[in-house]
């Protein structure tokens, strides 16, 4: 059933339009190129019966009287059958020989002074019937006569007509034929386009890890499935990414939600004393307050999902962001008898950021280096300028992380020792969210990491360039 709305009866329609323009140009064509073709052998004939007329003229002499020139007309037939269809008419305007056909017949006549530099074709009747008509100059032994020689061209009309009545029947079936045949071509071709857009429609949330057939055409059909298939990997990933943060928040939150709960309820159960409800109240404020940074973290990555992070990028000094962070993380270092030392230069360093999040980028960094580092052990926080660039290095003495931890570390609720993770406190986002604020700066972070010998992470950040040339230095901040 033909679709009026479907690509391939609008191919149809673009087929039809370009395939009669291109037929009726063509008939056009052709029609005046037979009309040339025949009309041209019929000119060719004329001349030559015109060039008779002079030799005949020259074989009789120039000298020769009119009268005796008109009988010599009269008794030779010079031009052969037909040959009668001419008239020749002196300088001087005297008439050598007239057919009788031509002289009763509405002719147009030309005296050798209107057929000096030219000859002349025209398309008469004689006796309702079709001619052609060349008139021309002839020279002989220096003088001019004006001859004018007929032929008959009704056969000729006759066959271009014909000609004519074949285009136009002609080229309508053609069309309705080729045009079915286009159709027909086009719903043929585009039968896989059909057969991916099944298979897309049955995929689901459900089933986003199922693919479409790939045609191994190496068409653009080919690459279509290929485009779509490589998209449909993406949303399951996507959506893979979703459910598991879906569900590990849930998780994260059941916890401390149930303990809330718990305590609350132990403590209505019975009367009890100040000292034991301000120590169920303070358990409460400590989870409360775990459980509003998590919602905290939450917020963050989801703001960075949906494209809105809320950041006020203007140009700010580094060294600032990275000395306020050091400061709160020497306390934390000092608290379990970590060594800290940090090494920055005393001129202000520029790039163009958020100050607040740039903090907490290294505020986490820190702070994950002192749980995972032991008492006795060494954090070291060092500044490192390159061309276009502000290196940061964050170093420490602690567990370390293990090989096959490594490319998952800034994956959301990944923790490499789970358990010690959940004692300290841990949920698996504060590096997630450092790599997002590192990358909406156009930044880079990479970790180093050796088990039980410590780990090293690396931020790179474009400098703030007021020379117009801010693109080398984000191109700089890849390369540490």
């Amino acid at each position: 059933m033909m679709r009026f709305r479907s690509i391939g009866f609008r191919l149809t329609l673009w087929y039809f339009a370009v395939l009669s323009v291109a037929l009726v140009a063509f008939g056009v064509a052709m029609w005046f190129a037979m009309r040339q073709s025949l009309f041209g052998a019929v000119d060719g004939t004329l001349r030559e019966q015109a060039r008779g007329v002079g030799r005949f003229i020259q074989d009789q002499g120039a000298s020769a009287h009119p009268e005796e020139m008109r009988e010599e007309f009269r008794e030779h037939s010079v031009l052969g059958p037909g040959g009668d269809l001419f008239q020749v008419c002196d300088s001087n305007g005297n008439w050598l020989y007239r057919s009788g056909v031509l002289r009763e017949a509405p002719i147009p006549v030309y005296t050798t002074d209107q057929l000096k530099s030219t000859r002349r074709y025209d398309n008469v009747r004689i006796h309702a019937a079709p001619f052609r008509l060349l008139s021309r100059n002839v020279e002989v032994l220096g003088q001019l006569y004006a001859v004018q020689v007929a032929a008959p061209v009704h056969e000729l009309q006759e066959g271009l007509e014909q000609f004519f009545w074949i285009l136009v029947c002609g080229i309508p079936v053609v069309l309705v034929f080729a045009s079915l045949g286009g159709y027909w071509l086009s719903r043929r071709a585009l039968v896989p386009v059909d057969e991916i857009t099944q298979a897309a429609q049955s995929i689901s949330a459900q089933s986003l890890s199922r693919r479409l057939p790939v045609p191994g055409t190496g068409d653009e059909l080919e690459r279509l499935s290929s485009t779509l298939n490589a998209m449909f990997e993406r949303l399951d990933a996507a959506f893979g990414r979703i459910t598991r943060f879906t569900a590990d928040a849930s998780h994260e939150l059941r916890t401390p939600i149930a303990f809330l709960r718990t305590t609350a309820e132990l403590a209505l159960r019975r009367q009890r004393s100040e000292t034991e409800y301000r120590e169920a109240l303070t358990q409460i404020l400590s989870e409360l307050e775990r459980t509003s940074g998590l919602v905290e973290d939450l917020m963050v990555l989801a703001r960075a999902d949906s494209g809105s992070g809320g950041m006020r990028f203007e140009p700010m000094d580094v060294i600032v962001s990275i000395r306020e962070a050091c400061e709160q993380g020497r306390v934390l270092a000092e608290s379990k008898q970590i060594e800290f030392e940090a090494s920055m230069p005393e001129a202000a360093v520029e790039i163009e950021g958020d100050c607040r999040a740039v903090r907490r980028v290294f505020l986490i960094l820190i702070d994950n280096a002192v749980k995972y580092t032991a008492a006795g052990g060494r954090i070291a926080v060092n500044f490192v300028q390159k061309t276009g660039s502000a290196c940061i290095e964050v170093r420490d003495s602690g567990i370390g992380i293990a090989a096959e931890d490594l490319p998952h570390i800034f994956d959301r609720f990944y923790r490499a020792d789970k358990a010690r993770s959940r004692e300290m406190g841990g949920v698996g986002l504060g590096l997630a969210i450092a790599q997002w604020i590192v990358e909406v700066h156009q930044g880079k972070i990479e970790v180093e990491s050796v088990p039980g010998q410590g780990s090293t992470f690396r931020i790179a950040l474009p400098m703030y360039q007021t020379n117009g040339v801010e693109q080398e230095s984000k191109s700089a901040a890849g390369r540490f």
